[in-house]
C-alpha cells in the first residue's frame, strides 16, 4: 500500500468491517461498503475526512443498510455493483467488470467476482496496493456460497492469484479467529498457521482484529487460497494430486458444517 493513502478500519454491527479510504492529495475519501451509519459517522468524525463515495461491494443488507444516512449527512456519491439491481438504496453510479473507479487520485479496477452472491464486486487498487474484497476473501477464509455453484468462487478468488504477495487485502468481515480454527483443522502440521491461530486468539482476546492481511500471508495459511497442496485434499479424503477446484468444493462443504 503506498504511504501516501490514508486508511482506516473499525467494526460496524457485530463483525462487519468498516474501512475509510482517503488521499490526502485531493481529500477525496471511499467508504468501503456501509454495514451500519454510527460507526461510519464516528470515524468520519474522529477524522475530520469528508467523505466523497460510497464504494458497495454487493447487495447484501449488513452491507448497504447504513447508506441512507451517511449519503444524507455527507452527500456522498454511491457506487455500486450494476448486477445489484435496485436492491443497492441511492445509488449514483453503477459499475461492472472492466470498469475503473477513482477516489481522488486513487484509481481502482472492478472485478466481478461472484459465488457468495451474483452480484459481487472487488475492487483492487493497483497501483496504491491494496484490495477490498468484500465478502470473496476473507483472512485465513472465504465467503459462504450462496447464489451459485462452489466452482464459481473458486475461479473468482483465483482472481487473486497474479496480485503481489504485499497486496493488502481488506475484508468485509472479522471471522477471523472460526477460520483460523477452521484452517487448522484441516492443516494441522501448518506451523505459519498455528502461529495465527495463535495470532488471532491474542487480537481477539485484546479487542483487535487481524484485518487488513496481506495475500502473502494468506497463501501461506488460507485454506482456500492453498486447495493445490497435497495434505489438504486429504484432510478432504480425496486422493493427492487431486484437482484444486474438487479439494476447494470438499473444504467449502467442510467449513459449512464446522
Amino acid at each position: 500500500m503506498a504511504a501516501e493513502t490514508e486508511i482506516r478500519t473499525f467494526l460496524c454491527r457485530s463483525d462487519n468491517i468498516g474501512v475509510l479510504i482517503r488521499d490526502p492529495a485531493t481529500g477525496a475519501c471511499a467508504a468501503i461498503d456501509v454495514p451500519e451509519a454510527g460507526p461510519v459517522l464516528k470515524a468520519l468524525d474522529e477524522t475530520g475526512w469528508q467523505l466523497t463515495d460510497i464504494l458497495v461491494t454487493h447487495r447484501h443488507g449488513d452491507h448497504v443498510e447504513g447508506i441512507p444516512a451517511v449519503k444524507q449527512a455527507t452527500g456522498a456519491r454511491v457506487v455500486a455493483p450494476a448486477k445489484a439491481g435496485d436492491a443497492v438504496p441511492l445509488v449514483d453510479v453503477t459499475v461492472r467488470e472492466g470498469d475503473t473507479v477513482r477516489v481522488g487520485g486513487l484509481e481502482a479496477q472492478v472485478w466481478e467476482t461472484p459465488g457468495h452472491c451474483s452480484d459481487h464486486i472487488t475492487y483492487w487498487f493497483a497501483e496504491a496496493g491494496f484490495v477490498c474484497a468484500g465478502d470473496t476473501l476473507f483472512t485465513l477464509g472465504c465467503g459462504r456460497v450462496m447464489e451459485s455453484p462452489p466452482e464459481t468462487l473458486y475461479r473468482s478468488l483465483r482472481r487473486f492469484d497474479d496480485l503481489p504477495d504485499s497486496t493488502q487485502v481488506f475484508s468485509g468481515h472479522d471471522y477471523v479467529l472460526s477460520n483460523a480454527r477452521f484452517a487448522v483443522a484441516a492443516e494441522p502440521d501448518n506451523a505459519d498457521l498455528r502461529a495465527r491461530l495463535a495470532e488471532a486468539e491474542r487480537a481477539k482476546a485484546e479487542g483487535r482484529f487481524l484485518v487488513p492481511s496481506t495475500l502473502g500471508a494468506e497463501r501461506a495459511t488460507n485454506p482456500f487460497l492453498r486447495c493445490a497442496v497435497p495434505t489438504l485434499a486429504k484432510s478432504v479424503d480425496l486422493p493427492p494430486g487431486s484437482d484444486a477446484e474438487a479439494v476447494f468444493v470438499a473444504l467449502r462443504a467442510w467449513k459449512n458444517r464446522f
